[in-house]
């Protein structure tokens, strides 16, 4: 049967031919353990993996948390440690049959075992395992002595042996698997940032999903302390710091993923507040026309990027995806005839053949001083994470003007703000005139579910305010909007693209901004001139049915 399970797993391409090769040779080492323990332990399958290929193999029911009973089910005589060994639990009982969910509902021995300790039938359902092992330790109360120990640390007024006994208790096994489901779930729902935030009463887990923060189940507030702890030790953090800000990194092994995890860490009432940024480089696609680039748009951004010299600069605030177009540009340029040199803070995908610098401002090394060393390299391209003063701006215009490619980021509301923020910081105007080729702002929107978006025809109302009909001026409008299914997680969205507005140094643009004419004014002469702003690229998209009114008047500033 486990054959069977496996080929589940192989053919939905959860598990390939050399995990699974690997993974039986570790059984035979590791007889203690399960094969469909074993493919989680490893970072191979993720839970849910498991259970639902075991559901399609055996057309096994899955048994949701709620499901659980608060109360013992089992007989004494079926002992706690063979309940935590084979990851099992009683559900229901009468007179003639026993229902229990289990990680391996087919595993003959354990159900044999079952029918001959009650002289019942057995009905085997399918359990996800840690869902399984907490409501063991929910109906035999082993999790009580575990969790009360750490509520009971003063956070401001921990000694030797208080510290001791913490790392004791974020190194155990409850811990553990506490700290890794939080982190399993939030790869499976593919999230962006993991908010662990310790209140009085409360500990709150929130997931930032595309965009979007979600709460989802949290560990019992006794364990914050334990909970916390354990993230500063996979952080090399410094456990006794209570006071201070910290940031760490993390590199996991998990669901067959190699993840680099951000960590930061600041100090609160009542404990510390944690942001774990996940960078999955596997599922960061650096394509333009998957980010949301066409038409015009893509081929005037592509010819600036063809260009030997200059500035390309890229704005928008925190969390607009500067970061992900920014390696699509570098790839796109990232050639055998080419030397790439980035200076970043933090470095956040490591790319092949690109000399990647990480800033060190705490040492010295901050990103005027890296490029000053840099411009010594002979390099073809230069990405600075972001222009952040006139130093660094200054600097950059000299590699422009030397013949290098410049890229950076700026945080802008938009392409014209762009110019504006750079006279602003001190940059003389012949200077950026001069060396700018041109300047992307970006905002994200999350894009509709293929699967369940549904199409409806707006009222006239919304078709006149939003001048919808400029962009189709023939025909039945016809837009769409989320409702929810399986393979978005009931949100209606999944996934999420960029809406953009280009605006290339022209001419005449650069007669305007020698003129110090303002930000308004050179928008309203870039938009004669062709540029598409990104609330109408927005619309353009939702014309498209691939977002909702809703997510581009959220991310821009019109109406």
């Amino acid at each position: 049967m486990q054959k069977t399970f496996l080929s589940v797993l192989q053919h939905k391409g959860k598990l390939s031919l050399s995990d699974l090769k690997k993974v039986e040779r570790m059984q035979k080492t590791a007889v203690a353990e399960s094969l469909p323990a074993l493919l989680i332990k490893l970072g191979l399958c993720s839970e849910l993996d498991v259970a639902l290929a075991f559901m399609e193999n055996g057309g096994f029911s899955k048994i949701t948390p709620e499901q659980y009973p608060l109360e013992k089910i089992l007989p004494d005589e079926i002992s706690l440690r063979f309940l935590k060994h084979y990851h099992l639990i009683g559900l229901n009982s009468d007179e003639n049959s026993l229902t229990v969910a289990m990680l391996d509902p087919e595993d003959d021995f354990v159900l044999n075992a079952l029918r001959l300790a009650t002289g019942k039938t057995i009905v085997p359902q399918v359990g996800v395992l840690s869902e399984i092992d907490t409501a063991i330790a929910t109906q035999y109360e082993q999790n009580q002595t575990k969790t009360e120990s750490a509520d009971e640390f003063n956070f401001d007024e921990l000694g030797e042996e208080d510290l001791a006994h913490l790392k004791d208790l974020a190194s155990e096994a409850p811990v553990i698997k506490m700290v890794n489901a939080i982190m399993q779930r939030a790869i499976e729902m593919k999230a962006s940032d993991i908010h662990i935030e310790p209140f009085e009463q409360t500990l709150k887990v929130r997931l930032r999903v595309d965009g979007v923060l979600q709460d989802i189940e949290a560990p019992p507030v006794k364990s914050t302390a334990a909970v916390i702890s354990r993230i500063n030790i996979m952080a090399k953090l410094n456990i006794a710091e209570r006071r201070l800000p910290q940031d760490g990194r993390i590199k996991v092994q998990m669901l067959g993923k190699e993840l680099d995890l951000r960590v930061s860490m600041i100090p609160t009432m009542y404990g510390e507040s944690v942001v774990i940024r996940l960078l999955d480089k596997e599922n960061t696609v650096l394509d333009f026309q998957a980010l949301g680039f066409a038409g015009r748009q893509l081929q005037q951004f592509l010819d600036v990027l063809a260009q030997p010299h200059g500035i390309i600069l890229i704005t928008g605030p925190t969390g607009s995806g500067k970061s992900t177009t920014m390696y699509a540009a570098l790839k796109q340029l990232n050639t055998t005839s080419r030397k790439i040199i980035t200076v970043e803070d933090p470095v956040e995908y490591q790319m092949d053949g690109i000399n990647q610098i990480q800033a060190k401002p705490q040492i010295g090394l901050t990103f005027a001083v890296a490029l000053r060393s840099i411009v010594r390299q002979d390099p073809d391209v230069i990405m600075i994470g972001e222009m952040r003063d006139l130093e660094t701006a200054r600097i950059a215009v000299q590699s422009a003007l030397t013949g290098h490619l410049v890229l950076s980021t700026l945080h802008t509301n938009d392409a014209a703000g762009g110019v504006t923020r750079l006279l602003d910081m001190g940059l003389e105007e012949y200077l950026l005139t001069s060396t700018v080729n041109g300047i992307l702002a970006q905002r994200l929107v999350r894009q509709l579910c293929p699967t369940c978006k549904q199409p409806f025809v707006p009222q006239q109302e919304v078709i006149d305010e939003m001048r919808l009909r400029r962009f189709q001026p023939d025909g039945e409008i016809t837009l769409f909007k989320p409702i929810g299914c399986k393979a978005c997680g009931d949100l209606g969205y999944r996934g999420r693209l960029a809406i953009i507005e280009f605006l290339p140094m022209t001419d005449a643009i650069r007669k305007l901004i020698m003129a110090h004419a303002s930000a308004g004014a050179i928008e309203t002469l870039a938009r004669e001139e062709g540029m598409t702003t990104l609330y109408e690229n927005g619309l353009q998209k939702v014309l498209q049915g691939v977002t909702t009114l809703e997510e581009v008047m959220r991310v821009t500033a019109e109406n």
